[in-house]
């Protein structure tokens, strides 16, 4: 293990936690598997399917940031990370795999520290394509509270041009 980069990746976060242990061999893993390494621009993107610790982990380590528009956050509530190489089009899918969860937080997050990728993660292609790059988008201005939002973000409410946060859906129970 990296002690530099593991100090590193805790400074950013935090603490030390499992959850960041996780992102931590995440990241490792995927550099290794696809000889990738830190991303820039949008070389690397990583789909990450939870926001929890271990994405912190992720960002610092391969250059994947929602900023930047190549860490794509996509709902699943699994510790599945998605990572993808724009330039040779290869690609690999990470799946925590279950363990015990008997040990205290300590010997959580030193299991996870201390053994190979291949006894944590379920390694599988993705099952999607590479997400597009990142699309800077035109503002529009809520013409209920005069903010500003994305095109796409913006909807039509009794002829008016609305933020999501002003739309009030229209729903008769179905």
């Amino acid at each position: 293990m990296n002690k530099e980069l593991w100090d590193k990746c805790v400074k950013f976060h935090g603490h030390e936690c499992p959850g960041l242990a996780i992102g931590f061999k995440a990241a490792e893993a995927a550099i290794a598997r696809l000889g990738i390494g830190f991303s820039p621009d949008e070389e690397i993107v990583c789909v990450t399917e939870n926001d929890a610790c271990g994405v912190d982990a992720i960002q610092v380590m391969t250059g994947c940031t929602c900023g930047k528009g190549n860490l794509i956050f996509r709902d699943r509530g699994k510790s599945a990370y998605s990572f993808f190489e724009r330039s040779t089009g290869k690609s690999i899918r990470m799946v925590l795999k279950p363990f015990s969860r008997s040990m205290d937080r300590k010997e959580k997050q030193e299991y996870l520290l201390n053994s190979p990728a291949e006894d944590l993660f379920e390694f599988k292609v993705p099952h999607y394509p590479i997400p597009q790059r990142a699309k800077i988008f035109q503002t529009i201005i809520c013409e209920n509270c005069g903010e500003g939002a994305a095109d796409h973000k913006i909807r039509f409410m009794d002829g008016k041009k609305v933020c999501l946060d002003c739309f009030e859906e229209y729903s008769r129970g179905f």
